[in-house]
């Protein structure tokens, strides 16, 4: 192994070496956390960032970053980040370099033992210790869930929180909630892996039970109890039949869907609903084929 260069600043150090097929760099001064975390490299796991990459590291010490080309990877604890190119943004605080940002190129994909995220770009930003992935293909998968997004995808490590905006979609084992933006809040499960809690939708918010189609301005889904509230503008759609309201229960466990109006009890507050019969094409009119 050759030492491309070092420097030390008190107890902050950082370290860049060529070795034989590949490129090491690694930085001390990211926060560390004794509670693991399933995805995220501000919370996860303790010690320095270790990034490594194909083509070398490049070391701007003007513009102060640290820039990896050709499948670069980015190691801390069990969490990590793969893209065509990695940027460490750092400073200088308290006489240690200290990298506040990472900024992910080309197919990107962060990971832990148990949650992947994707899409094209990502910016992470350790001292919120949130990351924000934009461009295609945007994916957050857990052993149980996934949430994709057309337009963006936050991770929020501290408070286990995704955000998916722009046609989002979240499936949790055989069930689906769709709406213009989904925010999953997860908490630590006994293995310490993401469970889910709930998810608050925002704008055309709509779920699919084996009968219904129920569509409202907001929901919210209770991962625990399998029951989803929606609200404003709401409408149950089974068959060809329709119920309008203000507000729906829907039981995903059972399959019942319950509309109630939010009236100010002046009596003008009503559930509306378009009702088809069902046809029978086995069953005749009164009297016909009777010779009557």
């Amino acid at each position: 192994m050759i030492a491309m260069g070092h420097l030390s600043r008190k107890t902050g150090t950082l370290v860049a070496a060529l070795m034989l097929g590949g490129a090491v760099l690694a930085l001390s001064g990211l926060p560390n956390s004794a509670k693991a975390n399933p995805l995220g490299l501000a919370q996860n796991g303790s010690g320095g960032l270790e990034v490594e990459s194909d083509n070398g590291i490049e070391w701007r010490r003007n513009e102060q970053v640290l820039i990896a080309r050709g499948n670069a990877v980015a190691k801390r604890g069990t969490s990590r980040v793969d893209a065509d190119e990695l940027q460490a943004l750092y400073r200088d605080r308290d006489g240690n370099s200290e990298i506040y940002r990472i900024i992910a190129i080309g197919n990107v994909k962060l990971s832990s033992d148990t949650d992947v995220a994707t899409g094209d770009k990502a910016v992470y930003d350790i001292d919120q210790a949130v990351v924000v992935l934009t461009g295609d293909n945007l994916k957050y998968t857990t052993p149980k869930e996934t949430l994709t997004a057309r337009d963006s995808l936050e991770y929020w490590e501290t408070e286990r929180i995704a955000v998916a905006r722009g046609n989002a979609v979240a499936t949790s084992e055989d069930r689906t909630l769709r709406g213009d933006t989904l925010t999953a809040r997860f908490e630590p499960g006994k293995d310490g892996a993401n469970e889910l809690r709930r998810i608050d939708g925002q704008g055309n918010v709509n779920i699919r039970t084996s009968t219904d189609f129920v569509v409202g301005d907001q929901g919210v889904y209770d991962a625990k109890t399998g029951i989803a509230t929606l609200i404003g503008s709401v409408k149950i759609t089974r068959g060809e039949n329709q119920l309008n309201g203000d507000r729906a229960v829907v039981d995903l466990n059972t399959g019942v869907s319950r509309l109630t109006a939010n009236g100010n009890g002046d009596g003008k507050a009503r559930v509306r609903g378009l009702l088809v019969p069902e046809k029978d094409e086995n069953k005749s009119p009164a009297g016909a084929g009777t010779g009557n």
